[in-house]
């Protein structure tokens, strides 16, 4: 899914009708739901489909089906087959498994219990059974089977309450309302004589949106919308039972659009391990047409002067296309064929590593870190840019009260951000109230909205109050009243009850004005208790500004307020009403009235409806509510900046509160130049850039410390096509950026344009649905999980519950994970070069005739068994320095950030030396061979005991070569490089008595003998490896010694256990290191 679908939805298919008490017409996909990938009968195909969609794995399907072909492998016709099932065996045991837990659950589910009116009385049925059009009971503590329209409950005013953190995670309770023509019908008779009709909407992802409209014979229609809707997956709370209709069933329900995998993502270096996969299969083909010319060449030469092969040579099927595939065949394992499963192995157990890491554990709420993709593990060690949302990602989302501009007049203390946050405490607003104060009015009307403006529900715990709120603004809001004396103490579908000052008022709802992105405010029409008709409304001053009324107050002093309350870091709301006479209401709800019954753009047709009443509004002043700094978040982005990764702030706040926030974190110092770009128009814009740009020069395009600061405004102009690289240019040259006033869609445009631009990694963290976009769209998203609810979460690639863990995240997890995952490819290239050319230069002995010079079984477990072992331990246990080293230089985060141990060069650095390798072996064996040699009981040699020395000299030779590639040594590591050759050992001396007791390789009978008792084999057992190897250890000396890195120099403090060194010390490759940063 892409990020404008993760922002908008999918596609809303056509509207549906449904019938009520009429189950024959409604016809619609089951309630049953399966979110496994196979069936009994799909497994197999559809597995296969997805393994043998793979490149590597297609190419040896290939050459599998090749070496059936009578006469043409060489090296057999199962070598191939055998290891590619166990490779397939493998990944299918891990595809069962996990797909059989996902069928357990959705049995489990599935099963559940629910009363059903059906022929004339209650049943109970299994929640797969339930259809569209049922009428379906549910009691308390109940979770909900499919998403339902309420009729009635057991509460007053036919009122609910439901938990949806299984849907957006948030915690506070929701309440659903009945309609009233529908409120009183509770008993079997009166829901068996409904009859009607409901038009709605077709299913859809969007949780907080529901557009359907009821009808009932011989009343007039009357409009459904999200309050009145129960979704799947919620839970009935303090209601003892309700009754519905089934609107939506199944995959069909709300939940289940949301249950969507997030876009499949892959990692540089996974990009890059395909183009090497690509170069070596072109370097088998090289091989293969070499071995073609050679033989050509051989056969022409010597071929007519012998007998038995100008036999052969007369075959008709003996051709080049013959030879070519013979020698493709032979060449074939030079792509290592375990290396994806080694991956998916390796990553996923680095993935638990991530997810059992205590260090990540947030035990106030009992949140560990989850990767929820093993595929970027590596890709967490090359992040260069950072794009993180402000509020529930740097801050806490837990707001307070803490000061508040009214008729003028500032009241409150100054915040301080620190773990602990005072509530807002001014004696004089009190004395102001209690003394008849001049603006004592103002201050009445500015606490009774806040108590009346809002959507937030009250429970009773005794004798306290506990607030029910979507969001911690209006639950802060609302506390804060209630510590002043306004106290909102009852909620109705129809009013509000406030004890204001000791007196209580009861004001009738009308109609509330939702709140939503666009509008970026809500209000609420009542009636007060002196029964004026009044509109109140809260929201963002921008948008309250430009609807006030010529008449207004207190607007020149209020604006001051707003821009010292966002220097002090906090949010701001603009409160405000209007009166409303008796024939301007009546006209405007008729409007209403025909856009809440539309089913086409009904949110749309609303917000229009909604822009016609909000105006001539009254200022009355400004709320200012403190969200305070996570833990350590100051530290944590000190050390991301000095480990080279660049951080954007993305946020949809004031630009004075994002400025202050940032200098809170210490993103921005004191001393730090910054450039603002404000603009109105393009024109403005184009040339506001293109003079900072003019200004820096040469400095342009790189980095300097500077911060830029741009407001969402000036961003949609700067997005034109003819100015967007001179912006990125200019972003790209700051280390800092901070892009305030930003909607959701503005978020992932930026994200977007750095990742597709700037060629570098980037990380987008959040915590709200606002973030999925740019979580979604860059190569690595992370969620917070905090108080905003689950999406950015769910559609996050990991998720942590504090910004200070993606310090260690990256620096740790990132850095280890990139280091050895590279080193397990690096080396699967690396060995499988070694044995395969080794095939080659034994063409050059035999005439290029495609004999082989191993047995055949040997050649299928070699990646399967004998060198399996030191590729886990590199891409599991492998660590560059210890996690202590790792978070007290971040420095050595750029090593992995850069790419420098796993470019091009490298790659042809490893299949050289593995080149060589084959070399040194395949002619110093021979060298020692070169004598006929008669064994103990009248043994002879032949090819194959040459072939199980040179086999024996690979295993040694590049499993110590991985003890080399190894930087930190353990018991696994022993283990493997060890315990790998003592395996091929103990098998070669077992596989040779296994004929003809068991029908195979009757041509190594007596081998392990025979190479055992050979003196030569033992002298080449030290000497063929040390040959090899001798050059990587001089050439790993002579840097460790004269060129040592940075990475070596902390190794080296390591080793003799230095915790403080002097800089001043360090070595000139360092410096330079530190001049490039």
């Amino acid at each position: 899914m892409s990020w404008q679908q993760a922002l908008y939805g999918s596609e809303v298919t056509k509207a549906r009708t449904i019938y009520i008490n009429n189950p024959l017409k409604n016809s619609f996909c089951t309630n049953s739901i399966s979110t496994t990938k196979y069936s009994l009968w799909s497994f197999l195909p559809r597995y296969l489909y997805l393994q043998f969609s793979k490149a590597a794995n297609a190419f040896f399907l290939i050459i599998t089906i090749l070496q059936q072909i009578p006469d043409v492998s060489p090296t057999g016709k199962y070598t191939t087959l055998l290891p590619l099932m166990v490779i397939l065996t493998i990944s299918g045991i891990k595809e069962i498994v996990e797909d059989y837990r996902r069928h357990v659950a959705d049995k489990i589910v599935n099963a559940k219990k629910v009363i059903v009116l059906r022929q004339n009385s209650w049943h109970m049925i299994t929640w797969k059974e339930v259809n569209v059009g049922d009428i379906v009971k549910t009691s308390n503590r109940e979770f909900l089977s499919a998403d339902m329209v309420l009729i009635s409950s057991s509460e007053p005013q036919s009122m609910c309450y439901v938990a949806t953190s299984n849907l957006d995670g948030e915690t506070n309770l929701k309440i659903r309302q009945a309609l009233p023509k529908t409120a009183e019908m509770k008993m079997e008779k009166q829901l068996l004589n409904l009859d009607g009709r409901i038009d709605c909407e077709g299913p859809n992802r969007h949780l907080d949106s529901f557009t359907g409209t009821f009808y009932l014979r011989g009343e007039r229609p009357f409009p459904i919308g999200p309050d009145q809707v129960l979704l799947r997956g919620t839970q009935l709370i303090n209601t003892q039972w309700i009754i519905g209709i089934v609107v939506y069933t199944g995959f069909e329900t709300k939940f289940m659009q949301n249950s969507v995998q997030s876009p499949l993502k892959k990692s540089t270096v996974e990009k890059v391990t395909d183009m090497q996969i690509l170069f070596l299969f072109l370097l088998l083909v090289v091989m293969a047409v070499v071995s073609c010319v050679g033989a050509m060449i051989w056969n022409k030469s010597y071929g007519t002067d012998i007998w038995y092969i100008k036999k052969f040579k007369d075959s008709s099927s003996h051709s080049l296309v013959f030879d070519m595939l013979v020698f493709i065949i032979l060449y074939h394992n030079l792509i290592p064929i375990s290396l994806l499963v080694t991956l998916e192995i390796v990553k996923y157990t680095q993935a638990q590593f991530i997810n059992w890491d205590e260090d990540m554990h947030y035990k106030v709420n009992n949140v560990y870190a989850v990767a929820r993709t093993s595929n970027l593990n590596e890709e967490l060690g090359q992040v260069k840019y950072l794009f993180s949302d402000k509020t529930g990602t740097l801050t806490c989302n837990i707001m307070t009260f803490k000061k508040c501009t009214i008729a003028g007049i500032i009241y409150g203390q100054t915040p301080s951000y620190t773990t602990e946050s005072q509530e807002f405490n001014d004696s004089k607003l009190l004395d102001f109230l209690e003394n008849g104060h001049p603006t004592e009015k103002y201050i009445r009307e500015f606490f009774t909205l806040l108590c009346v403006c809002h959507t937030v529900v009250p429970e009773r715990d005794g004798n306290n109050i506990v607030y029910q709120a979507s969001s911690p603004d209006e639950a802060a809001l609302v506390k804060g009243a209630k510590r002043l004396g306004f106290v909102f103490t009852t909620r109705t579908p129809y009013s509000v009850t406030v004890e204001a000052m000791g007196e209580k008022y009861t004001f009738e709802i009308l109609n509330v004005l939702e709140f939503s992105s666009n509008r970026k405010r809500m209000s609420i029409i009542a009636r007060t208790p002196t029964g004026k008709l009044r509109l109140y409304c809260k929201g963002a001053d921008t948008v309250i500004y430009e609807r006030l009324s010529e008449n207004s107050l207190f607007v020149k002093e209020t604006l001051a307020h707003l821009e010292y309350f966002a220097r002090d870091g906090l949010r701001t709301l603009c409160v405000a009403y209007t009166d409303l006479t008796e024939k301007e209401y009546k006209q405007w709800l008729q409007e209403y009235t025909k856009a809440s019954i539309c089913l086409d753009n009904r949110i749309q047709r609303m917000e229009e409806c909604y822009d016609i009443i909000e105006k001539e509004f009254f200022l009355l002043g400004a709320t200012a509510i403190e969200d305070r700094l996570q833990e350590h978040v100051p530290e944590t982005i000190a050390t991301l900046l000095k480990a080279n990764i660049r951080i954007w702030v993305l946020t949809g706040d004031k630009q004075e509160t994002a400025i202050n926030i940032a200098y809170s974190c210490r993103l921005i110092s004191g001393q730090m130049p910054r450039i603002h770009l404000n603009a109105k128009s393009l024109k403005a814009a184009q040339q506001i850039i293109d003079q900072n740009c003019k200004d820096l020069g040469n400095l342009l395009g790189k980095e300097n410390d500077l911060a830029l600061i741009i407001d969402g405004e000036t961003l949609k102009h700067a997005f034109h096509p003819e100015i967007r690289k001179k912006l990125l240019a200019l972003a790209l040259s700051c280390r800092v950026v901070l892009c305030c006033r930003l909607s959701p869609l503005q978020k992932a445009e930026i994200v977007d344009l750095v990742k597709t631009e700037a060629q570098a990694t980037t990380l987008a963290i959040g915590d709200g649905a606002n973030d999925v976009g740019m979580i979604q769209t860059a190569h690595v998203g992370v969620g917070i999980s905090g108080n905003e609810g689950m999406q950015a979460t769910n559609n996050s690639d990991y998720s942590i519950a504090q910004f200070s863990y993606l310090e260690k995240l990256l620096l740790v997890h990132g850095t280890w994970n990139y280091f050895r995952v590279t080193k397990c490819i690096l080396y699967c290239f690396y060995k499988n070069v070694v044995l395969c050319v080794v095939e080659l230069w034994f063409a050059f002995v035999n005439g290029f005739s495609g004999q082989i010079i191993f047995e055949h079984w040997c050649i299928s477990l070699y990646n399967v068994i004998f060198t399996s072992l030191p590729a886990f331990t590199l891409g599991i246990f492998e660590q560059c320095c210890s996690q202590r080293s790792l978070l007290k230089y971040p420095r050595l985060y750029t090593i992995s950030q850069t790419g420098e141990i796993f470019s091009t060069k490298e790659f042809w650095i490893q299949c050289v030396n593995g080149v060589v390798h084959s070399f040194i072996i395949f002619w110093l064996s021979k060298k020692m061979l070169e004598k006929d040699t008669v064994l103990q009981h009248g043994y002879t040699t032949d090819y194959l005991f040459l072939g199980n020395f040179i086999y024996t000299y690979v295993v040694v030779t590049v499993c110590l070569k991985a003890g080399l590639e190894t930087m930190s040594w353990n018991k696994f590591s022993h283990m493997a490089v060890w315990g790998s050759i003592l395996i091929w050992l103990v098998f070669l001396e077992s596989f040779s008595y296994f004929w003809p007791a068991v029908p195979i390789a009757p041509e190594m009978t007596r081998q392990g003998d025979m190479v055992m008792a050979c003196p030569h084999f033992w002298l080449g057992f030290f000497l063929v490896p040390t040959a090899c190897l001798i050059q990587n250890v001089i050439w790993k000396l002579i840097g460790n010694t004269y060129n040592k890195t940075f990475l070596e120099e902390v190794r080296e403090l390591e080793r003799v256990k230095v915790t403080q060194f002097d800089l001043s010390g360090m070595s000139e490759s360092r410096q330079s290191l530190e001049t490039f940063l």
